[in-house]
Order: structure tokens, then C-alpha cells, then sequence
């Protein structure tokens, strides 16, 4: 699995990602949201520079004009709740890409222990397309790797990226040994702590709470 850390570069990614983290501006829901449908425009703006293209002639009030334009059937899947707003941002980007969701959560047994409970998933035929899955956080980076079997379940992509903000070192490794080499894992910011309940640190909380609120 190839890694690229886009926050590694002076751009403005690093400015919303900054208040995505900072525990006072956090706390308006809309700008957090908004912040994470900003950087999953900038994401999708870098993958499409990895795209196939080529030219087509678009007709003019005044003329025949040349332009090259992605060939790539794009599908834009995300994690539910927390990776909403991100799924947005990408949509603004491939306004025309097919659609995958799949709800996925940490079910807690004794103590620290969990496993990934899938309940939900929808997906279109995957098989030859170019699938985007987008997470908001990478914490054991095991809910991305169930989700991505689960939607591998209905085809096989011929590229797949993965969108994560902000992931934990310990997820990355995780990931590179279990997903296949041609994976692109997309990454503003990778933390270098995991605590024993597996939270991100520095991390910045809980992403779905911050983004729609509380719940039970």
C-alpha cells in the first residue's frame, strides 16, 4: 500500500486540519463540517491528477474546443456517521460518481476489547471502477479494512483509493501488511500515539460526535 501525506506539504490542508483538531473552534459543529467537506475537495482534486485521461471535443456557441477529461468510472464510499461531510467534499469534486455506504462501528465486548460490527452496506457493481473510500479517522485502521472486504464483495475495483485525515502510525503499518500493494492511502496528518481504548493522539475526539452531535 502506497502512503502519501498531503499535510507533509505548506498548503492551505494544513489550516483546516488545524481547526479540525483545536478544542475551541471544534466546538461549532458547521465549521467543523465544513472543514471536513474542504479537505475532501482537496483530496479529490490530488486523486484526480492520478486518473486516465484523454481528449474529447466539446462544442461551443462559437466553435469546437479540445479538452482532456478524466475516462474513470469513480465511486465515492464512505464510513457512516463521521465520514459524511469528507464524502460531500469528494462529491463536490466527481459530481458525477456512483455512491457506497457502509455503517460500521466498534462494538465493545469486556474491557478494552472490540470488534468491527458491520450492520449496513450498499454499494453499485465495483468491478472495474475506481473506488474512493473515505474515513475520517484511522485509529487500528480495522474498520476500514472490514469495510473495504465488504465492498470488494460487490466487485473488484481496478484502483482504490483511501481517504483519511487523520490516522494513527499504528494503522498505516496494519494496513500496509493486510491491503494489496496498489492501494493509495491519502493521509493529512499521521499521529504517532494509539491509547490502550485505541484513541488517536493528539488525535482530535470523536469525529461524528463533533460533526452531528451526541449520542447515546
Amino acid at each position: 500500500m502506497k502512503v502519501i501525506n498531503l499535510g507533509e506539504n505548506n498548503t492551505v490542508l494544513n489550516k483546516f486540519v488545524a481547526q479540525l483538531r483545536d478544542i475551541n473552534i471544534q466546538k461549532d459543529r458547521m465549521r467543523f463540517r465544513t472543514n471536513l467537506e474542504r479537505i475532501g475537495e482537496i483530496f479529490a482534486y490530488e486523486i484526480s491528477k492520478t486518473l486516465v485521461y484523454s481528449e474529447k471535443k466539446v462544442y461551443t456557441p462559437l466553435g469546437i474546443a479540445s479538452i482532456r477529461t478524466p475516462d474513470n468510472t469513480i465511486v465515492a464510499a464512505t464510513i457512516l456517521r463521521a465520514g459524511l461531510p469528507l464524502h460531500q467534499g469528494i462529491l463536490n469534486i466527481f459530481d458525477d460518481a456512483q455512491n457506497a455506504f457502509v455503517a460500521a462501528y466498534r462494538k465493545y465486548d469486556k474491557g478494552d476489547d472490540f470488534h468491527i460490527n458491520i450492520e449496513y452496506a450498499s454499494a453499485p457493481d465495483l468491478n472495474g471502477k475506481t473506488l474512493i473510500l473515505a474515513d475520517t479517522m484511522l485509529a487500528t485502521g480495522a474498520s476500514l479494512e472490514i469495510a473495504y472486504n465488504r465492498l470488494r464483495e460487490d466487485g473488484e475495483p481496478a484502483i482504490t483509493h483511501l481517504v483519511c485525515p487523520i490516522s494513527s502510525i499504528y494503522a498505516v503499518e496494519y494496513l500496509q501488511k493486510r491491503l494489496p500493494d496498489d492501494i493509495t492511502l491519502w493521509a493529512a496528518a499521521i499521529d504517532e500515539e494509539l491509547t490502550s481504548h485505541s484513541y488517536i493522539v493528539p488525535g482530535l475526539g470523536d469525529a461524528g460526535d463533533l460533526a452531528f452531535g451526541d449520542k447515546i
